[in-house]
């Protein structure tokens, strides 16, 4: 009996190092998903940041394209200037040759040909006409001469502008490739710290899922070491005996039925098809697993008479109450029970407490209602 007390206390605490074990599992794997999240955010960060630069580097090539078309254009009109300009010399060369020519031979043949060309008018009229036409002549050649060389001042001008402004232009083109060559650099950076990032998450994703293997491989052994330390507890107790300390009658919930154990954790199967949880198990479930420490107190759902209690293979210890009108209530894998067959109990009484005998992963309840000798759902009677 001490050597075998001894067993269980053992395997209580491997269950509890287990536990502690867990949860030290369990909150790497928290930081690691915090890890995860912080670096799938800055990715995201960083990915937003690229395509921002992104746009200004395509807001850039459009603006150099617009001031490379300027460029071409300013260089056309350049080259128009020149030729303009060129021609315009041209003009002013002509006309101030014309005009040497003129006054050469005024020189050469004195006033003689212009005092001829007055004396042949037949009237005054046309001596005055012919005076005139001496005398515009020599204005035109001045007045042209002078118009040619204000037109060449003009054409100059116009072409230092238009210099100027290609100048300005091709500063400002050199300045967007200056930009654009910053840009692509910065584009490139965030490339490959979206790439820094990406192995990263992958390393991260990898180890999480190494933690949370890890992890449920923990929890599996927890199981195991628990349905064993159940197990050997229930193997000290008096297993198929009414024997034991009841506790004082509880009822509980607003249904037909009190509640069979209110003190549980949580519902690990519901009534009807579920997954097989163990090898042995069946997929069709007849009643609801009220997962519970070992020893959480097992009450009667009604009032009725103890028809069975004792061990039943996969059931384990088994209390099965008959409450009349064809209706049964069934409790399996009790570590302990309080009651025996042919006992009447009172809806609420303690009749048991929970264990894991029998086929069972685990610490729970088996609470199964019968209708007429057919399973029915329990939550139409809780």
């Amino acid at each position: 009996m001490i050597l075998r007390r001894k067993a269980v206390s053992l395997l209580l605490i491997l269950v509890l190092c287990l536990g502690l074990a867990s949860q030290a599992s369990a909150s790497e794997i928290s930081e690691t998903e915090k890890e995860a999240e912080e670096l799938e955010r800055k990715k995201e960060a960083a990915e937003e940041e690229k395509s921002a630069l992104e746009g200004q580097l395509s807001a850039i090539v459009a603006e150099m394209e617009e001031t490379k078309a300027k460029i071409d254009e300013k260089e056309t009109q350049i080259s128009a200037k020149e030729e303009e300009l060129i021609q315009a010399r041209v003009d002013e060369n002509d006309q101030y040759e014309s005009m040497k020519k003129r006054i050469k031979y005024m020189y050469e043949n004195g006033n003689a040909q212009f005092i001829e060309i007055l004396c042949e008018s037949k009237t005054i009229s046309e001596f005055l006409n012919n005076a005139e036409y001496i005398s515009t002549i020599s204005e035109y050649d001045r007045d042209m001469l002078v118009e040619f060389q204000r037109i060449v001042k003009d054409v100059e001008e116009q072409e230092a502008l238009l210099k100027k402004e290609y100048e300005e232009l091709e500063v400002m083109q050199n300045d967007l490739i200056a930009k654009q060559g910053e840009l692509n650099d910065l584009v490139e950076n965030k490339a490959d710290e979206i790439a820094q990032l990406s192995d990263d998450i992958g390393a991260t994703q990898e180890k999480l899922k190494k933690l949370k293997e890890a992890a449920a491989e923990a929890e599996r052994k927890q199981k195991e070491a628990a349905a064993a330390a159940a197990a050997a507890a229930a193997a000290r107790n008096s297993s198929g005996s009414g024997g034991g300390s009841a506790g004082a009658s509880v009822v509980s919930g607003n249904g037909m039925f009190t509640h069979p154990c209110p003190g549980y954790t949580y519902i690990s199967s519901e009534f009807g098809w579920r997954a097989q949880p163990i090898p042995g198990a069946s997929t069709n479930h007849k009643g609801m697993d009220f997962a519970a420490g070992t020893g959480t107190p097992i009450y009667a759902a009604a009032s009725g008479t103890v028809t069975s209690a004792s061990y039943s293979g996969n059931a384990g210890n088994l209390i099965v109450i008959n409450h009349g009108n064809g209706l049964q209530t069934y409790y399996m894998h009790c570590n302990s029970m309080y009651v025996s067959a042919g006992q009447t109990v009172s809806k609420g009484q303690n009749i048991g407490a929970v264990g894991s005998t029998g086929n069972s992963s685990g610490p729970h309840l088996h609470f199964q209602v019968m209708l007429n000798g057919t399973p029915t759902n329990p939550r139409n009677y809780l």
